[in-house]
């Protein structure tokens, strides 16, 4: 999907429209110190990219809706589990290489990765084919201490890992 979307019907000069996306990066403090819940993008794109490619659980946020409220959603979406409740503690705003905002907040809790299951979407593969094949929109999650999480994250999403330690000082 294109950075800004137009209106496709002809003539239409309608305004372009900013995408915006939300998410919920979850920490837990361990004897080796404070780790990071990211998740691996699913998809055959992705299946052998590791470094600067995991992410915080995040994803879009349609017209009206509170960005608290999906980036709640996408997490227990992505991950397969409820975020935790209570309050959220901000880590603002960062711009992706396409453009996409990326609004996230931090959430201290602990799960099992190898009990996260993810929402799925369907593409056609292989590509040219008319067979379409469904897969998870994140293959898997792990914990990781910060300068191993700043290693597998998104570049323009490492500054979350940043800010959710200086929130924490």
């Amino acid at each position: 999907m294109a950075e800004r979307e137009r209106d496709a019907r002809p003539g239409a000069a309608a305004p372009l429209v900013e995408r915006v996306s939300a998410g919920l990066i979850l920490f837990r403090r361990s004897p080796g110190g404070l780790e990071v819940l990211l998740g691996h993008p699913g998809g055959p794109y992705f299946a052998r990219k590791d470094l600067g490619d995991w992410s915080i659980p995040k994803g879009e946020a349609g017209p009206g809706e509170e960005l608290e409220d999906v980036a709640r959603r996408e997490f227990e979406e992505e991950v397969g589990h409820p975020a935790p409740r209570g309050p959220l503690l901000p880590l603002g705003t960062i711009r992706q290489k396409g453009g996409k905002l990326v609004h996230a907040w931090a959430a201290e809790g602990d799960l099992d990765p190898a009990t996260a299951v993810s929402n799925t979407f369907t593409m056609p593969w292989p590509p040219g084919s008319a067979t379409l094949v469904a897969f998870p929109e994140v293959d898997r999650v792990a914990w990781f201490g910060l300068d191993e999480a700043r290693r597998r994250i998104k570049e323009a999403q490492a500054p979350f890992v940043d800010r959710l330690v200086e929130r924490l000082a």
